[in-house]
């Protein structure tokens, strides 16, 4: 897969996990987009570590999306609690 389509995946996994897990989510559409990248890596990597399976196929496939959402979702309860409790204010 190419640059443009680990972006893509990237955004819409995070935007699914966002929508999937309850609460505020502190960041916004570039810490999105990141959180979900990296949660395709770390989906991948798990379903290789744990059920010996390439999960990271194609943009099309079932798996490539499953391992990202669920990837995502994990960095983001991650993300969360580092970040969460933090609140920012403007003057």
């Amino acid at each position: 897969m190419g640059v443009i389509s680990w972006i893509v995946i990237g955004l819409l996994a995070g935007l699914i996990a966002k929508a999937l897990t309850p609460g505020r989510d502190p960041g916004g559409l570039i810490v999105t987009t990141l959180i979900g990248i990296a949660g395709g890596l770390l989906g991948g990597w798990l379903g290789k570590q744990m059920f010996g399976i390439d999960s990271i196929d194609g943009f099309f496939d079932l798996s490539t999306w499953i391992a990202a959402v669920v990837g995502s979702i994990i960095l983001l309860l991650i993300y969360r609690a580092f970040t969460g409790g933090r609140s920012r204010r403007r003057a």
